[in-house]
């Protein structure tokens, strides 16, 4: 049954993308593909699976679809006209073509049409395969509210009649960095969840990874995609080792490395020298970043300067709020805590950062560690008030604790 589970996991995406791109209707697509897995679970425990079960798959799916627009003449009608405007859009097939449509359907789901909310939504259902209850999890909100905003996003798709195609080459550099930004927004949540008991959703982090190695073998010349995908799975190494038995936070600092998944940072060192050869993007140099976090044998051997100098080069690539607050942690580590404090203050009136707590509480270290105590206790209990997941909060409530008892 494990080999059953694995091949729908790997073909749900590949046939979804497929039928959507053939009938146009992604709800039809998801219709008959569910079907066909059910037909599937019927037919493989007593027959065996097939030898190429994608293209059993498939088959199955595509009867059941014409079967039903037999039925429904209509219905047929209207996607025969969504069919034609597509074919009109999509560019001329040439002999580099890649043949995996999942591609397309990554460029649909993240249509710059589509509100920003819904993308990311749209991804989990359609390319990872979550249900709608899973997704609603996934974004906090409740199954009704992400059942309606993914019937929005599937309507846009249908009543703007976007195309199920990949961007030519001169749109590729305008419309791939929503594509990767999904995908990371999905890693983040997983890696640090905004809400909840838990610091880690691990099976969120896990489908953005997932996610951007299909990226990854349908763009392999994509450097940004390589980029992404060694960030990931560098940053993921780490997973065992950041909270403790019994699931509180653990710093970087005083993280037990042997714990690391080092099969996954070799991947990833490997991924970000192709990631930077010949340029660098901003995922490509948070990348090189924390090859050297994961790299240095303990965190008093981590090379600061060149971390700061890779902070340097990040800036001018991608000159947020968020990349500067992180190159004055990283200054406070190589130049000392009234350096960093120094730059995060001259950040304190930035809007994105006011209510971040990730800014709240590097404020709050810095100032303990030069022993301004008061200054201190008014920035923890800050921290706290932003703190989003309950292993977050009770890191600053520790701190706190740990300067009443000084």
């Amino acid at each position: 049954m494990d080999q059953v589970e694995a091949v729908f996991r790997e073909e749900r995406g590949r046939l979804l993308a497929a039928l959507a791109r053939r009938f146009g209707d992604l709800d039809l697509a998801e219709e008959v593909t569910s079907e066909a897995i059910e037909a599937a679970l019927v037919r493989w425990p007593v027959d065996g699976v097939p030898p190429n079960p994608g293209g059993w798959l498939m088959t199955t799916a595509r009867r059941k679809a014409v079967d039903r627009l037999r039925r429904d003449q209509v219905y047929a009608a209207k996607l025969a006209v969504l069919q034609v405007d597509m074919d009109r859009a999509a560019p001329q097939a040439t002999g580099d073509e890649l043949p995996d449509e999942r591609l397309q359907l990554f460029f649909t789901c993240t249509h710059p049409a589509l509100a920003a909310e819904d993308r990311g939504a749209l991804t989990l259902r359609c390319l990872a395969g979550l249900t709608t209850p899973e997704v609603a999890r996934a974004f906090l909100v409740p199954t009704a509210t992400m059942a309606k905003r993914i019937v929005r996003a599937k309507q846009k798709i249908r009543d703007a009649r976007i195309p199920f195609r990949v961007p030519g080459p001169d749109e590729l550099p305008e419309r791939l960095p929503g594509v990767l930004q999904v995908v990371y927004s999905v890693f983040t949540e997983g890696y640090a969840a905004s809400s909840g008991p838990y610091l880690q959703r691990l099976d969120l982090a896990e489908e953005a990874i997932r996610l951007a190695r299909i990226l990854h073998r349908l763009l392999p010349a994509e450097r940004e995609v390589t980029g992404l995908l060694a960030l990931m799975l560098l940053v993921h190494a780490r997973r065992d080792a950041r909270t403790g038995a019994d699931g509180s936070l653990v710093l970087l600092e005083d993280q037990d490395r042997s714990r690391w998944d080092h099969e996954l940072i070799v991947e990833g060192r490997d991924l970000v020298v192709t990631a930077l050869t010949g340029g660098a993007g901003p995922y490509a140099v948070q990348a090189a970043i924390a090859a050297l976090h994961d790299e240095a044998a303990d965190f008093a051997d981590t090379d600061w300067a060149q971390i700061v100098a890779l902070y340097d080069v990040l800036l001018e690539l991608d000159p947020s709020p968020v990349v500067a607050l992180n190159r004055a942690a990283a200054i406070a580590m190589r130049d000392g805590a009234e350096a960093g404090l120094a730059l995060l203050d001259e950040l304190a009136d930035e809007p994105r950062l006011r209510e971040y707590h990730p800014f709240a509480l590097a404020r709050a270290d810095l100032l303990h560690r030069l022993g301004r105590l008061p200054e201190a206790t008014a920035a923890y209990e800050r921290a706290l008030r932003l703190a989003g997941s309950e292993p977050e909060r009770a890191h600053a409530r520790d701190r706190l604790a740990s300067i009443e008892q000084t």
